[in-house]
């Protein structure tokens, strides 16, 4: 009887004996098929990567600092020419200007020579927001959209430096609430990709269109939008990588213009800060997207 009932009323996920449709099988959802094939890309890319791997904070980290210490050299080498243009342009008193220019440089150099080493990454991502801040007040960018974009994208990259080495304090303040180093970093590396990908944002809405532009845009933005949601979010954010760097060298090449080419300092402000963008997305290739994101969603379910 046993032999029977196997042979004839329990086929379970064979064909149906009496000719009936046969089960539905689902079909793969397009998340998965994506996840599937950037799974195979990031195993080779990890392959290709091992050496460096070890070093990839360390590169991180300086080149989310390169700006400010380009920023720095750059008012020390043209120190007249800023003291004018706070004071004739900006109408900042004479003393105020000096004083002005002296603190963002000791700020600048202090604090990025701190980011480097991993010495107190806290209170030297603080000064840097801080320099950031006051630039945009002093030089009168605030209203500039560009600039805006672009700063908010360095100051993600800031956010991951604080998300890759944050330590628990051991100092508490009574009364209020304390979140664990898990806790920060999993809120800070979701804080730091959104904000790394307003840089590309910018991109996007400046310039003159064209074919490459708009192939690029498309790409990079379905990659940034990987980033934020954290979508396999280490392969998007080595394809921000890829596209930045070869945009920031065949874009921003300052070092083919004459010394006094009108937009050669621009060149180079723009090239030193997409290297901290850069720098940004490394540490977060080196971490990942923290729990906040489908790829440790999908790990949960």
């Amino acid at each position: 009887m046993a032999q029977i009932r196997g042979t004839a009323g329990y086929h379970l996920g064979g064909p149906n004996p009496f000719g009936g449709p046969k089960p539905d099988v689902a079909d793969p959802s397009p998340l998965d098929a994506i996840r599937e094939q950037t799974s195979k890309i990031e195993d080779v890319l990890d392959t290709i990567s091992e050496p460096i791997k070890p070093y990839l904070p360390a590169i991180g980290r300086f080149l989310i600092v390169v700006t400010f210490l380009e920023d720095a050299l750059r008012i020390i080498t043209q120190w007249n020419d800023q003291l004018v243009y706070l004071n004739s342009y900006r109408h900042i008193p004479s003393g105020l200007t000096h004083l002005f220019l002296i603190v963002n440089v000791l700020t600048m150099f202090a604090c990025s020579t701190m980011v480097i080493i991993r010495k107190h990454s806290d209170y030297a991502v603080a000064g840097l927001m801080g320099v950031v801040v006051t630039q945009a007040l002093g030089y009168g960018l605030i209203f500039d959209l560009n600039f805006f974009l672009r700063n908010l994208s360095v100051i993600g990259g800031l956010i991951m430096v604080l998300s890759d080495s944050w330590v628990r304090k051991t100092k508490a303040f009574a009364g209020l609430p304390q979140l664990d180093e898990k806790d920060r970093k999993m809120y800070f590396q979701l804080a730091g990709r959104v904000l790394l990908i307003f840089l590309f944002i910018g991109f996007v809405f400046s310039g003159e269109w064209s074919a490459w532009r708009i192939a690029v845009s498309v790409i990079g933005l379905v990659a940034c939008i990987m980033v934020v949601v954290g979508f396999k979010a280490k392969f998007s954010a080595t394809l921000l990588v890829v596209i930045l760097s070869i945009f920031n060298v065949l874009v921003n090449n300052f070092w083919t213009l004459h010394e006094h080419h009108p937009h050669k300092d621009f060149a180079k402000y723009d090239f030193f800060q997409i290297l901290s963008i850069v720098g940004g997305l490394l540490l977060l290739v080196n971490s990942g997207p923290g729990q906040f994101s489908i790829d440790e969603k999908k790990k949960v379910y």
